[in-house]
C-alpha cells in the first residue's frame, strides 16, 4: 500500500518537482508529454534562449542580471544571495532550446531521486522532439554541440556585501557515449529547485513545431507564454521585445524582425494583437494567446479579453 504521509489533500506528493501549489490550497500536477514541456518561467522571460545567426554561434556570450527573477530560489534566500547573474554562450532556439526541453523532460522522468541520470541517446532525442528517423549523425552532432553550449552557461550568486559567492551551471555535466549510445546528465542539487518552483508553466510545443527555422517568432512565443494569462490584454513595448530578443542589428532592422515574428505568430493561430504608436514609442496590445492554435469564436474572444483566471 502506498504511503500517504507526504501527500497533499489531492493525493499529490508536495515535493514533486512539477506539483504547483496554489494560494487556494488546491494543488495540481504539470504533466510533460510529447507535445508539452514543463519550463521555469524565469528562463523563458530572460534572454537566455534567443535567435542566433549561424555566423554568431559559439562566438557570442551573454550576461544577464537575473537577481529579480531568481531571488525566490531557496538557495538565494537561505544564503543571502542578492545578486544573481547568468553568463554563457548565446543559446539558439532551433537546437539549443530543443536540447533544453530534452534535459528538463529527462530530469522530470528520472531525476526526482538523484541529480545524476542516464538514458539512451534515442530516448533523449525523442525528448528533444526528434523523430527516430531524424536521429542521424548530423542530428547527433548538433545535440552534442547544444549540450556543450548549455553546460557552458554559468549562474553566479553573490551576497550584498560580496563576502559570499557561488558559481554553478544549468547542467553540471553532460556526457555522451556514442559507442554505448548513452547520455548522462548531472544537475546541481542547489538548482534542482529551479524545476520544483511554483513559477513554472506547461509549455505547448506545437507552436514551436509550426515555427521551424523562425527563431525570432519562437523566442517571442516562449516569452509571451511565460507571462500571466489571467490579466486580460497585455501591453508590451517594442523596446521590451528588442530586449528579450537581444539582437545586435540596427534598431530599425530589429523592429522589422519583431513585426515579422508577431505576424508569424498570428499566422499560425497563436496570437491576436494590434500595434499602436504613442508619441515616439511603439506599443502592442496582446489581445489573445492560444497555444493550442485553435481559432476562437467571438464569444471565446470576449472571455479571453476579460482574463481566463487559470492562474
Amino acid at each position: 500500500m502506498e504511503s500517504t504521509e507526504n501527500q497533499t489533500d489531492d493525493g499529490l506528493n508536495p515535493e514533486h518537482p512539477f506539483v504547483v501549489h496554489r494560494q487556494t490550497g488546491k494543488d495540481y500536477m504539470l504533466v510533460p508529454s510529447d507535445d508539452k514541456s514543463v519550463q521555469p518561467r524565469a528562463l523563458l522571460r530572460l534572454s537566455v534562449f534567443t535567435p542566433v545567426a549561424p555566423k554568431e554561434r559559439g562566438k557570442r556570450d551573454f550576461l544577464i542580471d537575473a537577481s529579480e527573477e531568481l531571488s525566490t530560489l531557496e538557495i538565494a534566500r537561505r544564503e543571502g544571495y542578492t545578486k544573481i547573474r547568468i553568463k554563457g554562450a548565446k543559446l539558439n532556439m532551433s537546437t539549443d532550446f530543443k536540447a533544453w526541453i530534452g534535459i528538463v523532460s529527462a530530469f522530470s522522468k528520472y531525476g526526482f531521486e538523484s541529480e545524476k541520470i542516464t538514458l539512451s541517446f534515442s530516448e533523449f532525442g525523442r525528448m528533444c522532439g526528434l523523430r527516430p528517423t531524424d536521429l542521424n549523425g548530423r542530428a547527433r552532432a548538433r545535440l552534442k554541440e547544444s549540450l556543450f553550449n548549455i553546460a557552458s552557461v554559468t549562474l553566479a550568486f553573490t551576497t550584498k556585501d560580496g563576502t559570499k559567492n557561488m558559481v554553478s551551471h544549468l547542467v553540471q555535466k553532460a556526457k555522451l557515449d556514442e559507442n554505448e549510445d548513452v547520455v548522462e546528465l548531472l544537475g546541481d542539487k542547489d538548482l534542482w529547485e529551479l524545476y520544483r518552483w511554483d513559477h513554472k508553466i506547461l509549455l505547448s510545443l506545437k507552436p514551436l513545431s509550426n515555427l521551424a527555422r523562425k527563431e525570432a517568432a519562437q523566442a517571442l512565443y516562449v516569452y509571451l507564454e511565460s507571462l500571466p494569462s489571467n490579466t486580460g490584454p497585455l501591453f508590451m513595448t517594442m523596446k521590451r521585445f528588442r530586449e528579450r530578443l537581444s539582437l545586435d542589428s540596427p534598431v530599425k532592422t530589429q523592429n522589422q524582425t519583431i513585426r515579422k515574428a508577431l505576424a508569424d505568430l498570428e499566422k499560425i493561430g497563436y496570437l491576436e494583437y494590434k500595434e499602436v504608436k504613442k508619441g515616439r514609442e511603439i506599443q502592442f496590445t496582446i489581445l489573445a494567446r492560444r497555444p493550442n492554435l485553435k481559432v476562437a469564436s467571438p464569444k471565446e474572444k470576449s472571455e479571453e479579453n476579460k482574463g481566463d483566471g487559470d492562474e
